[in-house]
């Protein structure tokens, strides 16, 4: 999981890590013996890695996949290096099998090497992701196998799939029917007689010390690419247009395009009928506070606390601020001042200036139980974004409807988790106004890979942090550049333990030279104050009365 964290932020997979290693000795054999065929075999994540290779590369003459084949739609109960971004979007295990085709290919279903989760998290051992193997069933298998089998009919070639039941499913793996088959498959090479069993006749060898090296080779080629990646996503951007603000805007299409189908994962736009529910919930001396229903899909709903201000003249049309909770919050600790905490009631303070606030639930709260969410979505080319951007979709729908709203002018202000909002959501929907980041901004790529700073995310049980490709196309710089030519401010805490200041300010400075560039040097800002991870609201509350055209008291 490890490795797994820092490929997949990186556009890389220690699946495809494993699978190069295979091809390394295919080039190998083919090096040494050009006119032998070559076949891989494997058990277990061995057979995964022997399925997955056979169907990258032609020169694979045979595979032997035993105690792995089977459907792929509960990937996401599997353990999560297995996640691969897109994944059943595109292929299950019969369409990598049909890959193989016209090459021959044996399943063996064999008792899989099971596994019911990691260990548990201990002072010395950090928590991993949950994720358990289990052998499937002969009707999973067979099923399976007979969807990859149309391929091969189609061409001509059905006796080149092989399907042998060791043990019906409950045997060991290795059966002398899978070898068979397999070595016949290869050119009818003999199966040995069974013999004595193998035994290492060095003395005092300890292959563990093999494995952490292949394990630190793998962690410092995965730093070599972090490293590289600030050039990268400098590539990424050359088609990209500073030379006016129109100039720009028009470029940014083909980068918001991307970020929003290729890393973030786009569904469809909300489809339900927008009939909002709503019932009264707060009551101040300035305003009146409403809980809100939105239907957004099927099955799916957004939900807030409007906050209106009791000051509204008729026909007045005032702006508003969309204020975002952060990890494990909910919209009620940022309009309630009896909760006390790091929001400091920052939406009803907002209300009592005069601006009018909606504070939406994020679905980032109930501990693992939202990071499913992402761990069933990112085999979909979807993730826990695709989600949130589309109630926010309907946020803005909703308020634009709303007779006393300003849609031209709704800002979006977050904290921590709200802050990683901040960054995502409004540069892809342009109706906000305005954006702010608060105790989230900072070097995004290095605090998700990095093996050697205590901020990572690398050492947390936040493995839904990881974005498929992110670090080869969009740090926090360029997601701030994409809110150009709206304004755009982070909030940061001296003492925040995000990240240091100097992270912050070192991804800052790539925002503060872009709109600079711009001529729109008066759009950004960054505050820093001498605090935690909290709300300050001060030069933010500034920030929103003046770009948002609403006098402050």
């Amino acid at each position: 999981e490890f490795i797994y964290r820092i490929a997949y932020e990186m556009g890389r997979h220690i699946i495809g890590y494993e699978v190069q290693k295979v091809l390394a000795a295919v080039d190998g054999f083919e090096h040494e013996w050009p006119d032998l065929p070559v076949g891989v075999a494997g058990y277990g994540e061995g057979g995964l890695l022997a399925l997955y290779s056979a169907a990258a590369d032609t020169r694979l003459n045979t595979a032997l996949v035993s105690g792995y084949f089977g459907p792929r739609e509960q990937i996401w109960q599997e353990p999560i290096y297995r996640n691969v971004w897109s994944l059943i979007s595109e292929f299950g295990d019969a369409e990598l099998a049909g890959l193989v085709a016209p090459r021959h290919l044996v399943i063996e279903a064999s008792l899989a090497p099971e596994l019911d989760g990691p260990p548990p998290a201990s002072p010395q051992r950090r928590g991993a992701a949950p994720g358990r193997i289990v052998t499937p069933s002969i009707d999973e298998v067979s099923g399976e196998v007979n969807r990859a089998s149309a391929v091969f009919d189609r061409l001509g070639v059905g006796d080149r799939l092989h399907l042998v039941k060791s043990a019906q499913g409950r045997g060991q793996a290795g059966s002398k029917a899978a070898l068979t088959a397999f070595l016949d498959a290869l050119g009818g090479s003999r199966l040995a007689s069974p013999g004595d069993a193998p035994r290492d006749r060095r003395k005092a060898f300890d292959p563990s010390v093999r494995l952490r090296r292949q394990f630190d080779e793998l962690v410092e080629f995965s730093q070599q690419v972090v490293r590289q990646s600030e050039f990268t996503r400098r590539e990424f951007w050359a088609r990209a247009d500073h030379s006016s603000v129109e100039a720009w805007d028009r470029s940014l299409d083909y980068y918001r395009d991307y970020f929003w189908g290729e890393v973030m994962g786009r569904l469809p736009d909300p489809s339900k009928p927008l009939a909002a529910r709503s019932r009264k919930s707060y009551e101040t001396d300035k305003w009146t506070g409403y809980e809100v229903v939105l239907p957004t899909w099927p099955d799916v709903f957004a939900y807030g606390i409007l906050l209106v201000p009791k000051d509204l003249k008729p026909g007045e049309r005032r702006p508003v601020v969309v204020t975002q909770h952060g990890l494990e919050g909910r919209p009620q600790m940022l309009v309630d001042a009896n909760i006390k905490g790091p929001y400091h009631h920052y939406g009803a303070r907002l209300a009592d200036r005069g601006f009018i606030v909606f504070a939406p639930q994020n679905p980032y709260i109930g501990r693992d139980d939202f990071r499913v969410l992402q761990r069933k979505a990112n085999p979909l080319k979807r993730s826990l974004f695709s989600f949130i951007i589309g109630q926010h979709q309907r946020i803005l729908e909703w308020l634009s409807t709303l007779p006393f709203v300003d849609e031209s002018r709704i800002g979006f202000y977050g904290l921590s988790y709200g802050g990683k909002t901040a960054v995502r959501v409004p540069p892809l929907l342009k109706q906000y106004a305005l954006s702010i980041c608060s105790a989230d901004f900072n070097e995004w790529i290095v605090k998700n890979t990095s093996v050697s700073h205590k901020y990572s995310y690398i050492f947390t049980v936040e493995y839904e942090m990881f974005e498929f490709d992110l670090g080869n196309t969009f740090n926090y710089g360029e997601l701030g550049n994409m809110m150009a030519p709206r304004p755009f401010m982070v909030e940061r805490g001296h003492h925040d333990g995000v990240a240091p200041d100097e992270w912050v300010a070192y991804e800052f400075a790539k925002v503060r030279r872009h709109f600079v560039g711009l001529g729109l040097g008066e759009r950004t800002e960054i505050q820093y104050f001498d605090g935690p991870h909290e709300i300050h609201g001060d030069g933010t509350f500034d920030f929103l009365h003046r770009h948002l055209k609403w006098p402050a008291p």
